[in-house]
């Protein structure tokens, strides 16, 4: 037996099912660990992929998929400083350099589309208000290129330019095809814009795109049936947090607005559902969203490779998603395989740094 099938046997033996191979919308994967979308910040000018993420993402393809960080479909959904886009020639190039260093190195990767809404500032749009569902402030922190700032009261979107926002979803997954990607993930989490239409701590319109869950709900869907339209059912992953606060965020019954939600995005036959909802929660609402979602569903919120594995042995996920020990340990699949030790991340480095805590973390010898 040569070495890389001894290593295939042991890794398979540690945690079988986490590290057995997966099949995704005609993707091979080789093996259930999933690298989760984490904003890095080290953009270069005119929000191009730095040169250095070629690296970072190429050194974690061993993880059975990539999800990139969140990446503006417009510069109107940009919130944060030196975050990367997908909606220039520069940014698709810079892309395709790390699609094909990723596919180089033998992994899978899809790209995160976002758009912030809210949680934005005037510096980021020439003094243009950033926009949302209802003019809510999110009593936010930001930085922004003039430095740290609080957000204001964002304007409220009329209805007819809603279907101008889809279309720019639509033309990143577009973009996002050019680049070079396997598939594309559209962020609904985390108090961004599809999150505030749909949750109604956020949402107080009156037209069609509010009021009841199903018209919260409307855009979020519209968003996916354009970005199928380009990427085809099987290759289109939809990213939640149904009990996050994060961003002011609150939902009146996250059980009825999610349930109703993921019953919707099931009937799509979407690639995947990606559901934030962390293990220290005694109520967690991924159980019940797995049986209303019967396509591929991945978990995300504090797992470790234990619990990992049991949540895929008992059915509660196909896939798992892990963020800060991925970020620290580029080799992480193979260090689950081997019950090796983890490196410890710097959250110091997390935003800032260059490769200092991007590309530095050592892999296994």
């Amino acid at each position: 037996m040569n070495v890389s099938a001894a290593n295939v046997k042991s890794s398979t033996q540690a945690y079988p099912h986490l590290l057995s191979p997966y099949r995704l919308g005609g993707l091979e994967l080789k093996n259930r660990t999933v690298l989760a979308p984490m904003t890095r910040s080290r953009a270069i000018d005119g929000n191009v992929p730095n040169p250095l993420a070629e690296t970072y993402y190429a050194q974690r393809a061993g993880a059975g998929l990539i999800v990139t960080e969140a990446t503006q479909v417009t510069p109107m959904g940009q919130g944060y400083i030196r975050t990367p886009g997908i909606h220039s020639e520069a940014q698709i190039a810079g892309w395709k350099k790390i699609t094909d260093a990723v596919h180089k190195a033998g992994g899978r990767i899809f790209l995160q589309l976002w758009h912030v809404g809210r949680i934005s500032h005037p510096d980021f749009h020439g003094g243009a208000l950033p926009v949302a569902p209802s003019a809510i402030n999110p009593d936010a922190d930001v930085y922004t290129p003039k430095g740290p700032a609080k957000t204001v009261t964002p304007r409220a979107l009329e209805t007819a330019e809603i279907a101008l926002i889809v279309d720019q979803f639509r033309d990143g997954a577009v973009n996002a095809q050019a680049a070079g990607f396997d598939g594309v993930e559209i962020h609904g989490a985390n108090g961004y814009l599809p999150d505030q239409f749909t949750r109604d701590g956020t949402n107080r319109r009156t037209d069609a795109y509010g009021g009841s869950v199903e018209n919260r709900a409307r855009f979020p869907l519209e968003v996916t049936d354009a970005v199928v339209g380009v990427w085809g059912r099987e290759r289109v992953g939809y990213r939640i947090s149904p009990k996050g606060s994060f961003n002011s965020m609150s939902d009146s019954n996250p059980e009825a607005t999610f349930s109703y939600l993921a019953e919707q995005l099931n009937r799509r036959g979407i690639g995947y559902l990606h559901t934030v909802d962390p293990l220290s929660d005694a109520k967690r609402i991924s159980p019940l969203l797995r049986q209303k979602f019967t396509g591929t569903y991945i978990v995300n919120g504090g797992f470790d490779a234990g619990a990992g594995e049991k949540a895929i042995a008992n059915g509660e996920a196909d896939l798992v998603a892990f963020g800060v020990p991925f970020l620290a340990n580029p080799d992480l699949p193979a260090r689950f395989g081997k019950k090796a030790a983890l490196n410890q991340a710097d959250p110091a480095t997390f935003y800032q740094g260059e490769e200092k805590g991007f590309t530095d973390y050592p892999a296994l010898a």
